[in-house]
């Protein structure tokens, strides 16, 4: 019976150790945002030199792109940071006044509204460049109109789902009250 004590000490560092299994994760985050800057400047490449060639739609095009990719990258860094302290361990440097202000204080909640939040302008975005790609009726047609129709779906559940998550967090904040 003495030793239960001891024996339940030592499953649960072994539980809270098994955090940093979650790192490996992260720096598989890091590795994605470096892919994704890659495939940043090889877009910026691309449209550089056509800049005086391209018609104004295709230049909005370009952008939204760029954008895209932006928002996609801000969204692994905010769980990479988030993530990494939010579950495995605080950032033990001082990086003075670089260092974002939401860091160290985004909680699961937040992650969460934040996610679908890049999530849905993430969508809102591709949903744009696929609107702007339709020229004229024969385009659209070309296009499809299922297709069309799904991507409006799923745009549209990606805010709905996004609304009902906020719901769901003030429901549970105003409980605590």
């Amino acid at each position: 019976m003495s030793d239960k004590p001891s024996i339940e000490n030592r499953f649960e560092q072994g539980l809270f150790a098994s955090r940093w299994l979650m790192a490996p994760m992260y720096l598989g985050l890091a590795v994605a945002l470096a892919m994704m800057t890659l495939i940043f400047v090889r877009e910026l490449v691309y449209y550089a030199p056509q800049v005086l060639e391209l018609t104004p739609e295709q230049m909005i095009l370009a952008a939204l792109t760029l954008i895209d990719l932006t928002l996609a990258a801000n969204l692994l860094l905010i769980v990479l940071f988030s993530g990494y302290e939010n579950f495995v361990s605080k950032f033990d440097f001082d990086a003075g006044q670089d260092r974002p202000d939401w860091m160290g204080k985004v909680d699961f909640s937040g992650l969460k509204m934040k996610l679908i939040a890049s999530i849905v302008a993430i969508s809102g975005i591709h949903l744009l460049k696929k609107f702007m790609e339709i020229r004229d009726i024969d385009t659209a047609v070309e296009f499809g109109q299922t297709e069309m129709l799904w991507l409006v779906v799923i745009h549209l559940t990606f805010v709905v789902s996004g609304v009902l998550m906020a719901l769901m967090d003030w429901l549970q904040a105003r409980s605590y009250k």
